[in-house]
């Protein structure tokens, strides 16, 4: 049996702060955690009933870091529904805003950066365990997994989770340039292991014509793509798959806008996933990722011209007709 992770990257935007004002923030979760639009919510209580609809399970990575600004109530009004739905909540984290905190950084140096990479082991220490406290004083429980906003993680963010009690880390990305993030493995390595102390689950991908990989992103991928790379992961044994998806992401934030194309992919998931035969759906808090056996079968799915060139003709339809998120 296959376990295909539904993650879920829940975040405000640091980009779109403005004056740091309760009306900022009111605005910035309408457009990065609620996706309130004309024709309704598509953001996280929209996924939340489709969840519930299908009986997946999910997990919600929620960043904290917005409460330097705005306060542990603002992470409040994020896990509200999550909690109440039963699903699962653990960590995740931009750093990008300490520069916004201004005097309320945690670090004593005072030191900014855009991923958790740009900073020294103690100094990534502090950051997760201010992330760690404040979203569970917002009420989650003690997280045991971990994704770095923009990916942007280092061995030393591993060795940072490890020392403070976190088992699980999802921040590897085969298919990203190394850039993103500069975790010591390979995009070779597409299935959970054990690596500095934590659990390594990396994020899902399929083969690209050029012969390197493309990752398993709800914005990146069709539903035949997400659905064909599912089924291989079953077929050739795969124990799990992870997929990546935001808050934000089935509506464009600036013009509060429902991206129709990339809400049917993501309702078309939820209905694959309910459906396909040898798959479940499960969450760190529950049934964890197990790390893979060395006689796994860890090839992505071998790309397809077919596929590839739906993607490219959907891909093009979506941005023309509503743009970037």
């Amino acid at each position: 049996m296959t376990r295909v992770f539904i993650t879920i990257d829940t975040e405000y935007s640091s980009g779109l702060v403005t004056d740091l004002s309760n009306q900022d923030r009111m605005d910035n979760f309408a457009r990065s955690i609620g996706g309130i639009t004309p024709e309704g919510p598509a953001g996280i209580t929209h996924k939340l009933k489709l969840f519930e609809r299908h009986g997946i399970k999910a997990v919600f990575f929620v960043d904290p870091m917005a409460a330097l600004v705005w306060g542990v109530a603002s992470i409040e009004d994020i896990l509200k529904p999550i909690l109440e739905a039963g699903q699962d909540v653990q960590l995740h984290c931009h750093t990008e805003w300490l520069e916004l905190a201004g005097v309320d950084n945690p670090l004593a140096s005072k030191r900014t950066g855009k991923n958790l990479f740009d900073f020294p082991f103690e100094e990534q220490c502090r950051i997760l365990e201010y992330a760690r406290d404040t979203l569970m004083a917002a009420g989650a429980p003690r997280p045991v997994a971990f994704r770095a906003g923009n990916y942007g993680a280092d061995d030393n963010t591993l060795r940072a989770l490890a020392q403070l009690g976190l088992e699980y880390d999802t921040s590897h990305c085969p298919a990203l340039p190394s850039g993103a993030a500069r975790i010591s493995l390979g995009s070779d390595v597409l299935d959970p292991v054990c690596h500095l102390g934590v659990i390594e689950v990396p994020v899902g991908s399929i083969g690209t014509l050029g012969g390197g990989q493309r990752h398993a992103q709800i914005t990146a991928l069709t539903l035949a793509e997400m659905e064909a790379a599912i089924r291989h992961a079953r077929d050739n044994g795969r124990c799990t798959f992870t997929l990546v998806t935001h808050s934000f992401e089935l509506i464009n934030r600036r013009k509060l806008a429902v991206n129709r194309i990339v809400r049917r992919r993501f309702e078309g998931l939820c209905r694959t996933l309910a459906g396909i035969k040898g798959i479940t759906t499960g969450n760190f808090r529950d049934d964890p990722p197990q790390v893979a056996p060395p006689e796994a079968n860890s090839s992505p799915l071998p790309a397809s011209p077919v596929r590839t060139g739906l993607r490219y003709a959907e891909q093009l339809i979506s941005n023309t007709l509503y743009g970037a998120l």
